[in-house]
């Protein structure tokens, strides 16, 4: 569809950059004022983890809604992408998803919550995204490569790699899941009501890349929010701009800083903050590989694998998110009996 706009001096690739900052800029706002996160509907105390968790279901059912929407409308094709591929790496993705798990938790955010974090002025969440950066660009060329391409090995070859029965029923059922947890959490209606706004941008970016800015002649990758790879690309364009270019995931990251920094500054809420102890400091590095290493692995976080990926019904995303889920719980509980670990509330 975008050869029929007409441009002279922009191509679909140069205009994917700027739709992903779009959708940053406004991913980033939304969740600098409803503090969007899974791993604070996950762990913590129920007073903050019930509301957390209503928020992130309801921004998940609207993306749900919207995706299945644009399917119906034949926007956006799912067949081909790897969230349904027939040939399911499973033990990468569970391996991968519960490191993911178990480093959100001590690094105390998910990879879209530390960046929103970083923008209001936290370097703990700078250093935990560097290093998850670097840990992601060298799991999927670099010196972990192997590890990647050996966990990815085993595969299960399935006849569907999508939910069975009616994509719509499934898509009621996480909507009245959401309304439910929405119902009893307590949270803001207004949080709530950015909820919906900010699991819209899920639909918007695959029907965005999938069907706006499709180009015969200068195709372009069908995505949607996601944190790991976009992460590794933006980190990499900043040090060798002139070597690499930038794409989607660069304009994403950037956008995402730029929106949480603006309501930051808006709503008074930038705040320096920096590492209290040397410990500290290596239980969040830590962390920050197993964040890096198991998002490559689990293809994609609670936000790529989670909130835009859920909605595909694919069963790559569905086991991933729950191989998050799995590993952040553990690692909770582990920390939670041990008597020497220090308390890890949420940022």
């Amino acid at each position: 569809m975008f050869e029929t706009f007409g441009f002279q001096t922009l191509t679909a690739s140069q205009a994917t950059i700027w739709f992903g900052m779009a959708l940053g800029l406004a991913f980033g706002a939304l969740a600098q004022v409803t503090r969007f996160c899974l791993r604070r509907g996950l762990v913590g105390q129920a007073s903050e983890r019930r509301p957390a968790l209503a928020v992130w279901l309801t921004a998940l059912a609207a993306a749900t809604l919207g995706t299945q929407a644009a399917i119906a409308a034949g926007w956006v094709d799912f067949a081909g992408h790897r969230f349904q591929a027939t040939d399911l790496p499973v033990l990468a993705i569970l391996a991968g998803g519960a490191m993911f798990g178990v480093g959100m938790v001590l690094t105390r955010g998910c990879a879209s919550r530390l960046t929103v974090l970083l923008a209001s002025g936290n370097l703990r969440a700078g250093l935990v995204l560097l290093i998850f950066a670097v840990t992601a660009h060298a799991t999927l060329k670099g010196v972990l490569a192997p590890l990647r391409t050996a966990l990815a090995a085993p595969t299960l070859t399935l006849d569907s790699a999508t939910l069975p029965g009616q994509p719509l029923v499934w898509a009621g059922l996480i909507a009245a899941a959401a309304a439910l947890a929405a119902h009893r959490s307590g949270a803001r209606p207004s949080h709530l009501g950015l909820a919906l706004l900010l699991g819209l941008l899920v639909p918007a970016g695959w029907a965005g890349t999938g069907f706006v800015l499709y180009d015969d002649f200068d195709p372009v990758a069908l995505q949607s929010l996601s944190f790991t790879g976009p992460a590794a690309d933006a980190l990499f364009w900043t040090v060798a701009a002139t070597a690499l270019p930038a794409n989607f995931g660069t304009g994403l990251i950037g956008g995402t800083l730029a929106g949480a920094l603006a309501l930051a500054q808006l709503r008074r809420e930038f705040q320096w903050q920096s590492f209290d102890s040397p410990a500290q400091t290596g239980r969040y590095a830590a962390g920050a590989v197993l964040m890096g290493t198991g998002g490559v692995l689990a293809g994609g976080c609670t936000v790529g694998a989670g909130l835009a990926g859920i909605p595909s019904f694919g069963l790559a995303a569905l086991l991933a998110l729950a191989a998050i889920a799995a590993g952040a719980l553990a690692a909770d509980h582990a920390l939670q009996a041990s008597p020497a670990a220090p308390a890890i509330p949420a940022e």
